[in-house]
């Protein structure tokens, strides 16, 4: 597990120093994460990496158990008054290593995705570990935890054209790793990297999410 920090601390980081010129518009630009714009997935992203079970645990109890509700409270307490502020305390905790209950894989699921939700409507290009994106998508592949990725690849053939990946049967789908991850976490935009009879399928189920 001090591998998958010591990648997760990299990763932020390099996040961090990619934000750091952003325009006050950029910061507002509506990212991959429906319903959030870059600053609120930045700030879910400290939210995540300050959290602990204990807390976890209070504030969904707080928020009657739901977990929109949770996370949307969370995003406006670290938001902080402006950008700068957003910004220095996700760089703060770029080496934190508590989080929400959960499996620790998850974890760099979550800074992997993320920040893909961030940078590619920026436009910031980011060369991501081909290790890391290889555990992040064999764990969700199987779960539907939070994502309902398990289901939406169902009855698909996935193939990674940039790595030696594959997983199911059914109709294929091919692209980069990455795409494949964030297609089957339901961003719809990444099935425009894929081909495949099987893409429409994929991009309905991203659709109906």
């Amino acid at each position: 597990m001090s591998d998958v920090w010591t990648t997760i601390a990299a990763e932020r980081g390099a996040l961090a120093d990619d934000l750091a010129g952003l325009t006050p518009s950029q910061w507002e630009m509506e990212s991959l994460c429906t319903g959030w714009t870059v600053r609120d997935v930045v700030a879910h992203l400290s939210s995540t990496a300050s959290m602990n079970p204990p807390k976890f645990f209070l504030g969904m109890l707080k928020a009657g158990f739901n977990f929109d509700k949770f996370a949307n409270r969370q995003i406006a307490h670290h938001r902080g008054p402006d950008p700068t502020a957003t910004l220095n305390e996700f760089r703060g905790l770029q080496h934190c290593t508590s989080a929400p209950p959960g499996p620790k894989v998850s974890w760099l699921g979550e800074i992997v995705i993320h920040a893909a939700d961030i940078r590619r409507p920026l436009g910031i290009p980011h060369t991501y570990p081909a290790d890391a994106v290889r555990q992040v998508i064999d764990f969700y592949k199987g779960s539907n935890l939070l994502s309902g990725a398990k289901n939406r690849i169902a009855g698909l053939a996935l193939h990674a054209t940039d790595d030696d990946w594959q997983r199911g049967q059914g109709e294929p789908v091919e692209g980069p790793l990455l795409s494949l991850l964030l297609a089957m976490t339901g961003r719809d935009s990444a099935c425009d990297d894929l081909t495949g009879p099987g893409v429409p399928t994929l991009r309905d189920r991203c659709g109906a999410s």
